[in-house]
């Protein structure tokens, strides 16, 4: 057997526990960087629209995900009239409507000009 190879049967050895420990610590800094920047902003989007939904009720202006924007006319549990043009009303899924523009629809008052 030659020195060499005992020599080098001696230093192939692993240095202590703490290494192996110190090549995960850059795995978990990415993972809780993901977590503040990606993963709690969507989880804190998805529970405001939620709420969103189950808020919804008569007189409110939506946005549907499809682009169609109206005010709504009728609220049942999956279900929501809503009336897109005069005398056109046309029913979505609660899940389909993606946001808000009003929470109430104002009151129609016709604009008049004064003239002195």
């Amino acid at each position: 057997m030659s020195i060499a190879y005992a020599m080098g049967q001696a230093g192939g050895a692993a240095p202590g526990g703490a290494g192996g420990f110190a090549s995960f610590i850059p795995l978990i800094l990415m993972f809780v960087i993901f977590y503040f920047l990606l993963i709690r902003p969507q989880q804190k989007k998805t529970k405001e629209h939620r709420q969103m939904i189950e808020n919804l009720k008569t007189g409110d202006r939506i946005i549907t995900a499809g682009g169609l924007h109206g005010r709504i006319t009728g609220v049942s549990e999956a279900f929501l009239t809503v009336e897109i043009a005069e005398k056109v009303r046309v029913r979505v899924n609660r899940s389909s409507v993606s946001g808000l523009m009003q929470t109430t629809s104002p009151p129609a008052s016709p604009k008049k000009d004064k003239k002195d």
